[in-house]
């Protein structure tokens, strides 16, 4: 105990180790999140597969902990295990991509539900369980080793857990606003893992102990950190003219002859477009456009339109290019996003950008002819912006005669679906709810208005459209029309259970893809099914 006392008599130490290690827990617990969303959605069912998997993690770590304590009283064998961890974190930026990518792939090949679950979760396991385990035995070994007597042992302990309360509240927002915003995901592993391996070199060094390990693992760090340089989560895209994250969203876009697609997700969804060689898309937006006609603000004066859920304008540029007259607004909560809506999509000057909260924003809006709903994300569909508050509150903003048009991304043909839900919720609100199928995606659009008369005055604007393609593209609408009645399913603010409704369809989505491979690769050699890939 000699030895360790010369090193180690000065407690600050113990605390320095306490402090950072419940820093870099939560940090990583953050960085986690990010690294999975882009594959996997935030949705609540992911946060909690995070939370879940660090807290067993962490609660194996402190029995781990003190029971290494008890046998041997060593810090040689915690600050090992923490210098451990920092390899282990430093690595998974590096390698993190392609462990979810097989896994996800193993995981959609043999389970036929719950996808987003049983993949975050292998996901979880396999890359953060370990390291946080790690982390979780410094507690009960600083315990261990700063506890003399039972005199002073409960002041002690108590001054820990206040460090390491302070640390992960720190280690909460340090990432989410400073970090992950400035120089992203993979240089905030690189920076924590840093931090990791700073304490336990200093521990080492001071210790004249395990020299080749120390530079071993300052290698190691420095080669992921390298690697890691030019970190991308689509690393198969060989297209991308722009990635980045923001603090709510992991920012892909893409550029090809035809268009400049933007994507908050690397496996789902299209956020935004912008066709080249044409106005109309050949997407949902398109089918959107029937909304303004319906509520006739091609002929009224003043007349104005909503875009709750702004993207990167793609909505927002068709209406001023086919209703210049019309007053365009739009509310984006990213501001990169945001950003990127001039600098990469050409949006129009006239359109008045808010960056914003979509319902925050109602809260100080005026009143418009047209509010546009497309706030549903990829598999995310926020659920304040899913209740019958919400559109309750999107209906007091509407003129008289107003039309509300909402896309909804998540179409399935099984009863009971999150579309129903929302159609139902909608018409609980709103008398006149009519729907459309976009043949070409796995959308639909919604429009809902107090005017009984919104299919009329759309067929009479289509009378008039002088642009042809504008003119077919209302034919389709209309020919697609289905009155909505509504049958009870009502989300509110109190409960709307739109990730599980949504995960539900996400399981269907995988298991149709599926089935088309299986019955391509049924009864064919291996060598018949790379050729098939290739």
């Amino acid at each position: 105990m000699g030895k360790q006392k010369s090193i180690l008599k000065n407690k600050y130490f113990l605390y320095a180790t306490e402090f950072f290690a419940g820093m870099s827990v939560m940090a990583i617990e953050l960085g986690a999140s990010r690294l999975l969303a882009p594959y996997f959605s935030s949705s609540q069912i992911v946060w909690t597969v995070i939370i879940g998997a660090i807290m067993v993690a962490m609660a194996l770590g402190n029995i781990w902990g003190g029971k290494a304590a008890d046998k041997n009283p060593d810090p040689g064998r915690l600050y090992g295990r923490i210098l451990f961890s920092a390899i282990w974190i430093a690595a998974i930026p590096f390698l993190g991509k392609y462990v979810i990518a097989g896994i996800s792939l193993g995981v959609a090949a043999v389970v036929k539900s719950n996808f987003l679950v049983w993949a975050s979760l292998f996901s979880c396991l396999v890359l953060f369980v370990f390291p946080l385990m790690l982390l979780g035995t410094v507690t009960p070994s600083l315990v261990k080793y700063t506890v003399e007597d039972l005199d002073n042992n409960g002041a002690i302990v108590g001054r820990l857990g206040a460090l390491n309360t302070i640390g992960s509240i720190i280690g909460t927002f340090l990432p989410t606003f400073v970090t992950i915003p400035a120089v992203g995901t993979a240089a905030t592993f690189l920076i924590f893992s840093c931090v990791l391996a700073l304490l336990a070199l200093i521990y080492f060094i001071s210790s004249k102990k395990r020299a080749v390990f120390c530079v071993a693992a300052v290698i190691i760090i420095a080669v992921s950190g390298f690697f890691s340089s030019n970190y991308s989560f689509a690393f198969w895209e060989d297209d991308l003219i722009y990635e980045d994250e923001s603090i709510y969203n992991y920012l892909q876009v893409k550029e090809d002859d035809r268009s400049i697609v933007l994507s908050t997700n690397v496996l789902f969804g299209v956020q935004s477009i912008k066709m080249k060689d044409q106005d109309l898309t050949g997407m949902y937006y398109d089918y959107a456009l029937a909304a303004p006609f319906m509520a006739r603000a091609d002929l009224k004066k003043d007349s104005n339109i909503l875009i709750l859920g702004l993207g990167t304008g793609t909505y927002a540029t068709l209406c001023d290019t086919y209703l210049p007259d019309v007053q365009v607004e739009g509310v984006e909560i990213d501001e990169k996003i945001a950003a990127l809506s001039r600098q990469y999509f050409s949006l129009p000057d006239s359109v008045t950008v808010h960056v914003d909260d979509g319902r925050a924003f109602l809260t100080q809006a005026g009143q418009y002819d047209v509010i546009m709903v497309d706030a549903y994300q990829d598999i995310t569909i926020p659920f304040q912006m899913s209740s019958v508050e919400f559109f309750t509150a999107v209906k007091e903003h509407l003129k008289e005669d107003g039309v509300m048009v909402v896309n909804m991304n998540m179409r399935s043909a099984k009863e009971g679906s999150i579309n129903d839900y929302l159609t139902d919720t909608i018409a609980s609100v709103f008398p006149e709810v009519y729907t459309v199928i976009d043949s070409g995606n796995t959308n639909m659009e919604l429009f809902a208005s107090d005017n009984p008369g919104m299919v009329e005055n759309l067929s009479e604007a289509r009378s008039d459209m002088e642009d042809e393609k504008l003119q077919n593209l209302m034919t389709d609408v209309l020919s697609g029309l289905e009155k909505e009645e509504g049958n009870g399913r009502i989300l509110t603010d109190d409960k709307a259970p739109v990730e599980v409704l949504g995960m539900r369809v996400i399981d269907e989505i995988i298991g149709s893809e599926l089935d088309y491979y299986r019955e391509m690769f049924a009864g064919k050699s291996l060598e018949e099914i790379l050729e098939l890939l290739g």
